[in-house]
């Protein structure tokens, strides 16, 4: 399910599917795109029980930026960061990655980003979509079709 807003730049996308491991297993960033694309979906007013939460989560970017070839970056003794303070007196000490994803009655909110939700209409028809039990979701970027956010939701 894809819930889009037309003054919003992303959309929030859930995947929920009764063997979710199964699906995390053959899920490739292909066939998000697939399963997402507009040309591949149809318009309809949906019923949605999704549960309230909160998720936060923080990473630290140190050893993942050495390994990708920034180890200067975070040496006293060679980094070169005179492009930023004009000298050779900065160094990197530490680079951290914090993202939270809340989603309650008023909307998604990532980060600063916001994405209201919102129903789509088209049929009279309207299915009911009940986050009852684990479920993937994603933020994406409708331009761009790009990832912002992605997780789990284990607890309903």
């Amino acid at each position: 399910m894809r819930k889009t807003h037309m003054a919003n730049p992303n959309d929030f996308c859930l995947l929920l599917l009764n063997e979710i491991q199964k699906l995390e297993q053959s899920l490739t960033y292909e066939k998000f795109l697939e399963w997402t694309n507009p040309e591949n979906m149809h318009k309809s007013e949906v019923e949605l029980s999704l549960p309230k939460f909160k998720l936060e989560d923080q990473y630290d970017l140190k050893s993942v930026l050495s390994s990708m070839g920034m180890p200067d970056a975070f040496d006293m003794n060679t980094s070169d960061l005179s492009g930023m303070s004009g000298n050779m007196d900065l160094v990197l000490s530490k680079v951290v990655h914090k993202s939270f994803v809340e989603v309650n009655e008023e909307g998604t909110e990532a980060a600063a980003a916001t994405a209201a939700v919102v129903m789509l209409r088209c049929a009279r028809i309207t299915t009911r979509f009940t986050c009852n039990h684990p479920f993937l979701f994603f933020i994406m970027h409708k331009q761009t079709r790009s990832i912002l956010f992605f997780g789990r939701f284990s607890s309903p």
